[in-house]
């Protein structure tokens, strides 16, 4: 389980340090989500918040996008939204604000559009946490969000536990984390239930870029040491199994390397709700 307590010290650290990895781990699915942004804009779009906003690049290209519109990202650290402000010195209309979002949505009421790119799967109570955005949402708002489908799709993910010691057929969870919303009926229900009105998400394959450059095996090894599932598997391991952990995850990235680069497939969901015209 990932928590806010963990976004605000060392993972979100590790993101601020590792943003540009993050942001190309991405890179195949940031076009599918940007364009349904767009979509969901209107002419009369005019305050935007980015969820969970990170290093800012959601918060950056909407801003780029929509320039008749103040589009705020918020995110839980510090590290992260410092990041964010100094990539963000050239646009006026985006700005970054460290605090959780269910504290500070009601502040920039009325919302006309939430937008965040995997940013949604850690809230505690979600139910209450998507009430409070509709809360503080202008008439018929919108909100778009991508997150993770099953992990079993995502080999980044599976392959990854695998070979760094862990289960990758465990069963799975709701749990705060990067697969809390795989299931789409139970996104569904909690949209439903905090009072957003979603249609049926779209699912995007894509592939996971973990590596690149001259020796894009060696990058997406320790990048997978950095970020994601086998990092703290190989952080609190014993150092001859630690060695035994690398070695194996370098033979997984080679299986997935192409020429320049290491990417493996993934799945996510692209979700678009509306709040009921008050």
């Amino acid at each position: 389980m990932t928590t806010g307590f963990d976004w605000t010290g060392r993972i979100g650290d590790v993101w601020a340090e590792e943003w540009r990895r993050t942001d190309r781990s991405f890179a195949n699915l940031t076009p599918h989500l940007n364009a349904a942004i767009l979509a969901a804009a209107t002419p009369h779009t005019a305050k935007v918040i980015d969820i969970g906003c990170g290093a800012g690049a959601t918060t950056l290209a909407t801003a780029q996008a929509l320039p008749n519109a103040t589009v705020t990202g918020i995110d839980l650290s510090p590290n992260l939204i410092e990041t964010a402000r100094q990539r963000a010195a050239d646009k006026a209309n985006a700005q970054f604000e460290c605090a959780d979002i269910t504290a500070a949505a009601a502040t920039h009421a009325p919302v006309d559009l939430y937008v965040s790119r995997h940013g949604v799967m850690f809230f505690a109570d979600p139910v209450a946490a998507f009430a409070t955005l509709a809360a503080a949402a202008a008439p018929a708002a919108t909100l778009v969000f991508s997150c993770f489908a099953e992990r079993a799709a995502n080999h980044w993910a599976t392959e990854t536990i695998a070979a760094t010691g862990g289960d990758a057929d465990a069963p799975a969870t709701t749990a705060p984390g990067p697969f809390a919303f795989a299931d789409p009926g139970h996104v569904a229900a909690i949209l439903a239930d905090a009072g957003w009105q979603a249609g049926p998400p779209s699912r995007i394959d894509f592939a996971y870029r973990a590596g690149g450059g001259s020796d894009p095996v060696a990058d997406a090894v320790d990048y997978f040491r950095r970020i994601g599932p086998a990092a703290s598997a190989i952080r609190d391991a014993a150092p001859e199994e630690r060695e035994s952990y690398i070695a194996r995850l370098t033979q997984v990235c080679d299986r997935h390397r192409t020429g320049d680069t290491v990417e493996f497939p993934a799945v996510a969901w692209i979700w678009t709700a509306r709040t009921a015209a008050r």
